[in-house]
């Protein structure tokens, strides 16, 4: 794919992108794939996919009470749990309002260990990371923004997102629409979306506009992105998934060129249907 080149007019010193076809397979890739990035927030999907395999494993129910009184495991994975968003203190009402919550994430991985009786971290590796072959994936501080990974690694974790092999393909149908809809909120880095619509643990784009993916990406898109400059989307309609990692924070340029870079994307998978 020619398109995954534009990510070199990007103002970063380094980046790294791969177009994944909802096989597993590489459609398209460009730059160092194999060197470590700081996730941020696109460390949630990996905390989410975790505690996806936690429910299925028993460990926990959706329903299971964790995070703030009245809160459960569904609450705190899909923002609406009522807490802050870096602090542990509740401002609203379980299940009220959609209010993007990094410590509410921390509470959900709180809730597996408690529950498991597994450090999280060692948990996630066993559960996700070794059997994906992600062995260049680990969490290095918070399950809401703290682990490094590669290209390479998160190619395999588009592949598992498009084709689940650890999970039933019910259970990531489940947790890529809409969980507590109608919710209102903000987007962090695009501003208040009515509704703010999210599932378990994963960005769905919907209808939101502005939005950090393209113009034409089909509303059942889902993802994350990540403060440290960094993405990945799935769009069920194009059967692609797509990655890219800086080492640039996001920021308005951000907010410019990735919806550009996916529309051209998009454009060429189209080009070659």
């Amino acid at each position: 794919m020619e398109s995954v080149r534009l990510i070199d007019e990007w103002p970063v010193d380094n980046a790294a992108t791969a177009v994944v076809s909802a096989g597993g397979a590489v459609l398209g890739a460009h730059g160092d794939t194999v060197r470590k990035f700081r996730l941020a927030s696109v460390s949630k999907p990996l905390t989410a996919y975790a505690a996806l395999i936690a429910v299925e494993e028993g460990v926990v129910e959706l329903d299971t009470p964790a995070g703030p009184a009245g809160s459960t495991v569904r609450h705190l994975l899909a923002h609406t749990s009522g807490l802050a968003f870096d602090a542990h203190k509740a401002m609203a009402e379980p299940g009220t309002r959609r209010l993007y919550s990094n410590a509410g994430f921390e509470q959900l991985a709180d809730a597996l260990t408690e529950h498991s009786g597994i450090p999280f971290a060692q948990y996630q590796a066993e559960a996700l990371f070794t059997p994906l072959g992600m062995t260049s994936t680990a969490l290095e501080g918070s399950p809401a923004a703290g682990a490094v990974s590669t290209v390479d690694d998160l190619v395999a974790f588009a592949a598992e997102l498009q084709a689940p092999k650890l999970l039933d393909p019910a259970t990531v149908a489940e947790a890529t629409n809409v969980v507590f809809p109608g919710l209102s909120g903000v987007l962090p880095g695009f501003g208040h979306q009515k509704p703010n619509d999210w599932g378990l643990g994963f960005e769905l784009r919907d209808h939101k506009s502005p939005h950090w993916t393209g113009a034409n990406s089909s509303p059942r898109t889902f993802g994350h992105f990540g403060q440290s400059g960094t993405f990945l989307w799935v769009d069920p309609d194009a059967g692609a998934a797509c990655v890219a990692l800086t080492d640039r924070a996001f920021g308005p340029w951000a907010a410019e060129v990735w919806p550009r870079y996916t529309d051209a994307v998009l454009a060429e998978l189209t080009g070659r249907e």
